[in-house]
């Protein structure tokens, strides 16, 4: 084995010890997280979706996690109730259906949460095995470890990344098409037209928020265009691959052919055996609010063709994606309740959810970027320049532009989860960039040594900030916010309770020896299953009990400021609980 062997192999060793302790993390975690509000009828979705090609439930979301999280499921002898009427009558009735296929059907919901998360925890190592592969290829290897650290160990992956959600699948797809279409345009054949569109329809599958992926492409292509307009189009970076611009415009066009027809054909599988009627009717009645009817009504003609009404499936889903994205949610943010969103959402749960190593050498980056290059792309000239050698970069800075701007736009603000697809890039941006500032002042040795000190806190400060935090990874806030002890003050729902710490509130009960506590749970985990007959419905208005056990959710607690004269905190004030159950299920005991 050769010096350069050698030293590559040294580096995977260590980026495989970082992805093994990730792992590690996120599957001690697990073990007590109760099964979390999205994941409900994500997975009595998927089971159906593999055992009926039927998808009348859960069209919002395409198939592909919730696939994944079913297919270990197929091994365990579930009881399926098809007889419910939660599956025979609802539209889309995916959360009644869930919690009675998971919890009310005789099957083992620990077990099924345990499989269900197994597959989507192990695309997360993947996804991160990626990253550093591409970082490293692309940037070398110092870039490709430490981007690799930042993903491994940040609290919003480690917390999402094990659920049976679509977050973490976006962002994954999000990523293996940009870096897939990065490649087609340094070297457009056929061969990488097909692997870019092949990945692209693979991501379309796993959140429709990868729609993206559609304006961000066809920027990209027009930039590219216009910046060789005037040359031979063969001074590409990595081949030479010989085609002219007419020629390159036809493999983009056959790139995003290639994603639709991926998709087409995953979803003639999902409706094979679901019933044309049924799904006409399921989309007139998901779309009768949508905004444009025309629409609305082109779907459903699509839908009533025998081989198109996969597309009319898809369409179902974008829509209804559209929608919400529209119409918001009742969300409590900083001291306010409100469905409106607010503009400022995302920048600031950003702020206050990243730990603060990101932001440190995010800023330390932007000033020396400020004070030495900014300069220098003031001309068009450079400009075109800038984007022609360092296009890798240029595709990422917008992919979190685009992301960025349509997050803030929406009206849909219930967790920093959103802009997950922005994070890997961040991360490989930050990684080569500090990387570059090292190399640039190796020469001068105390400078350089104060530069890696410096480096090597933050790294130190990191770890020790997110462990600490196990195994509540997703109540995670950082030292400005306060911890995650004060998380509540600023945010809740998926940033800080998600229903995940149920089980934990049984565990407790058990252990007190509490035989009834009054309960006001945000989740849809089944409080029956775990708490039997100790368990007392509770909710905001109610007079208090004389005496005993309250758990409020801190998502409930926040939200019923919506009405302040049936707000707890006028009955349990702030600060009055004598425990938290995971941060996000405070404990009352009167008198």
């Amino acid at each position: 084995m050769n010096k350069t062997t050698m030293k590559e192999f040294k580096f995977h060793l260590i980026a495989i010890f970082i992805l093994i302790f990730s792992l590690f993390l996120m599957l001690g975690a697990t073990k007590n997280d109760s099964l979390i509000v999205d994941e409900i009828p994500h997975i009595g979705a998927g089971y159906s979706y593999l055992v009926k090609q039927d998808y009348r439930l859960n069209p919002e979301h395409p198939p592909l996690i919730k696939d994944l999280a079913a297919i270990p499921l197929l091994f365990l002898k579930l009881n399926f109730t098809e007889k419910s009427n939660a599956w025979i009558e609802k539209i889309n009735g995916q959360w009644d259906f869930g919690r009675e296929f998971i919890y009310a059907s005789g099957n083992d919901a620990d077990k099924i949460t345990f499989w269900a998360r197994l597959l989507p925890t192990l695309l997360t190592i993947i996804f991160g095995w990626l990253i550093y592969k591409w970082t490293s290829k692309n940037f070398g290897y110092y870039s490709g470890l430490l981007s690799l650290f930042f993903f491994a160990f940040s609290p919003t992956l480690l917390a999402h990344g094990k659920f049976v959600t679509t977050d973490v699948g976006a962002a994954f797809g999000f990523f293996i098409a940009t870096v897939a279409f990065i490649s087609f345009v340094k070297n457009p054949t056929i061969k990488s037209s097909v692997l870019a569109g092949f990945v692209f329809g693979v991501a379309q599958m796993l959140k429709f928020s990868t729609f993206l992926l559609v304006p961000l492409f066809i920027f990209l292509i027009l930039v590219w265009l216009l910046i060789n307009w005037h040359k031979s189009f063969n001074n590409l970076v990595e081949k030479e691959a010989k085609v002219n611009k007419k020629q390159f415009i036809a493999l983009s066009f056959f790139l995003f052919f290639i994603g639709y027809f991926l998709i087409l054909t995953v979803y003639l599988f999902h409706t094979w055996h679901y019933p044309i009627e049924k799904q006409i009717a399921d989309i007139q009645y998901n779309l009768a609010g949508f905004s444009i009817k025309k629409m609305t009504n082109f779907v459903v003609w699509v839908s009533s063709k025998p081989i198109l009404r996969a597309y009319g499936q898809y369409l179902h889903g974008l829509f209804m994606t559209f929608q919400r994205a529209t119409g918001g949610n009742t969300t409590y943010f900083l001291g306010e309740v409100s469905n409106k969103g607010w503009h400022y959402y995302f920048p600031i749960v950003y702020l206050i959810k990243e730990p603060l190593t990101i932001h440190i050498l995010t800023l330390i980056i932007l000033i020396i970027l400020i004070i030495t290059k900014l300069k220098n792309y003031f001309s068009l000239k450079n400009i075109k320049k800038f984007i022609k050698n360092h296009f890798s970069e240029f595709t990422m800075l917008s992919a979190i532009a685009i992301y960025w701007i349509s997050a803030i736009m929406s009206n849909l603000n219930i967790g920093v989860r959103h802009i997950l697809p922005t994070f890997p890039f961040l991360y490989i941006l930050i990684s080569s960039q500090i990387v570059v500032l090292l190399n640039k002042i190796k020469g001068k040795k105390w400078l350089f040594q104060v530069g890696c000190a410096l480096l090597l806190l933050l790294i130190i400060w990191q770890i020790i900030s997110v462990v600490k935090t196990y195994p509540y990874f997703l109540a995670y806030f950082n030292e400005l916010a306060g911890g995650p002890n004060k998380g509540y003050k600023y945010v809740v729902d998926s940033n800080l309770d998600w229903g995940q710490d149920l089980k934990r509130l049984a565990q407790f009960v058990e252990k007190n020896n509490i035989d009834k506590i009054y309960l006001d749970y945000f989740g849809w985990a089944d409080p029956y299953y775990y708490l039997k007959n100790k368990y007392v419905p509770f909710s905001a208005g109610q007079p208090l009990p004389k005496e005993g056990w309250i758990a409020i959710s801190a998502t409930y607690y926040q939200n019923s400021l919506k009405t302040p004269d049936k707000a707890y905190r006028l009955i349990l004030p702030e600060g009055s609980e004598i425990t938290k159950i995971g941060y996000s299920i405070f404990i009352y005991h009167l008198p």
